[in-house]
């Protein structure tokens, strides 16, 4: 009997979609038949590949609106955000326009007696694992600058987001890309360990928890096949005495709580000068009581249910945990938490980083608040954590933030913003983050190689 991956919705924990596992022989044989594909792929001019993955990107951008229906069927946003498509497309889009830069050899000289340079040579085939919680976008962030360097590509989404893996590979194809140069593939844990140890591809690219990156990376353990991980984190903010305060609430919360707190660059922990404290915290208080916890199908509701029952049960533990160990809960528990994945959000305040709340990665919709007397406290703080990933300054003090963001251990620090990936900066974090370069320049580099020529002509 063919074993099976269940997608339940969040929305009533009913089983919204359920498509058969890949075999191993099954899954090896796709691999094989994508090597097989990658020559002639590479073989294409660059402008070709290009214009075949922006006409993918144009085909998924005639589908937003059920995008936004699927999506809060399998993760539980709600459908009044509209999906992912302008993030999805902007990341897409920047990668298309600056490949032909990014890609180009670098000429050390060309003479009569020489020709050398340093060419940008296709991995192969890459694989990528991405995650559920803002699935078109990590995918794209691999899956467009991979093929348009020329690799080819199989895609294992989450169990989570089933459909955006078949979405996905329906317009790829619909637009032109061979079927064999980019497959959606449904994998065990198993078949994909075996996948990548048995060196059935050639790079692996990986974006969920720190387990998960550790299986990577042990599977690609002796292989020496590139493994790229983006593992989440623990993001903090900082917000100095001469911020903006009305903004850094509205943002710094939303930060926190927008699509449940689902967000691997989501803001977890907030560090607010003393004479900011009380009215940031009271602002953020209010804020955070005037959402609508409900159904995503609702036009009205603003924040949906978490992805899956367990994922809010971490959430809910970790929240009585510091309650219990002296944090102040201020949301009163909202009509529609049902004590599963319907979740209140809420804001923490007498929280120390003693509790599992400031420490572990909550992936959920609460977010603790520290009072501090200085920078330096608040340097401290931010950098105590196993994470880097994120970090965000509130200050009118642009030089200053240049200077506290030297001294904190993260991957992208952010002044007056924070929860956006800019596609023109690397995407990347530093301790359990993991270690992977996504977007801009340097994500073209990190999925080829370098090969270099020396030919004398004379």
């Amino acid at each position: 009997m063919n074993q099976t991956v269940k997608c339940t919705s969040p929305i009533d924990g009913s089983i919204y979609l359920e498509r058969p596992l890949f075999s191993r022989e099954a899954a090896f044989d796709a691999a094989k038949r994508a090597r097989a594909a990658q020559a002639a792929w590479a073989a294409r001019p660059l402008a070709e590949r290009i214009s075949l993955v922006q006409a993918a990107v144009a085909e998924v951008g005639k589908t937003t609106d059920r995008m936004a229906v699927e999506l809060a069927h399998q993760m539980g946003r709600p459908v009044r955000y509209g999906g992912e498509f302008g993030g999805f497309n902007e990341r897409a889009s920047y990668m298309a326009g600056i490949a032909e830069t990014a890609l180009a050899p670098i000429v050390v000289e060309d003479s009569d007696a020489f020709l050398r340079k340093i060419e940008r040579e296709a991995h192969g085939l890459v694989l990528v694992v991405a995650p559920w919680n803002y699935p078109y976008m990590t995918a794209i962030n691999t899956v467009a600058p991979a093929l348009i360097a020329g690799n080819t590509v199989l895609l294992k989404h989450a169990a989570q987001t089933l459909q955006v893996g078949e979405r996905l590979a329906e317009a790829f194809h619909a637009a032109g890309v061979p079927q064999d140069v980019f497959q959606n593939l449904f994998l065990d844990h198993d078949t994909t360990a075996d996948l990548i140890s048995g060196r059935y591809v050639d790079f692996v690219n990986f974006t969920g928890s720190v387990r998960g990156g550790q299986a990577m990376e042990q599977a690609a353990a002796g292989t020496f096949i590139p493994v790229s991980t983006e593992l989440g984190g623990k993001d903090p903010g900082y917000v100095r005495a001469d911020a903006d305060l009305e903004a850094a609430v509205e943002t710094l919360i939303d930060g926190a709580m927008f699509n449940s707190g689902q967000c691997c660059c989501g803001i977890e922990r907030i560090y607010v000068h003393e004479s900011l404290y009380e009215d940031f915290v009271e602002n953020a208080v209010a804020l955070v009581s005037s959402y609508k916890l409900g159904n995503p199908l609702d036009e009205a509701t603003t924040m949906g249910p978490m992805a899956h029952v367990r994922f809010a049960e971490e959430v809910r533990a970790q929240i009585a945990e510091a309650v219990a160990a002296g944090a102040e809960a201020h949301i009163p528990t909202m009509s529609a938490d049902d004590g599963g994945a319907y979740l209140t959000p809420q804001v923490l305040t007498n929280v120390t980083h003693d509790m599992r709340v400031m420490r572990d990665e909550s992936f959920g919709p609460v977010v603790g608040i520290i009072k501090v007397a200085s920078d330096a406290e608040a340097i401290a703080l931010m950098n105590d954590s196993q994470f880097g990933l994120t970090a965000s300054i509130w200050t009118a003090d642009a030089a200053k933030a240049e200077e506290l963001g030297a001294q904190l251990q993260t991957g992208t620090v952010f002044m007056n913003r924070c929860d956006y990936l800019d596609p023109a900066l690397c995407w990347t974090g530093c301790k359990d983050t993991g270690r992977g370069t996504g977007l801009s320049v340097l994500g073209f580099q990190a999925l080829t190689r370098p090969k270099s020529y020396h030919l004398k002509k004379a």
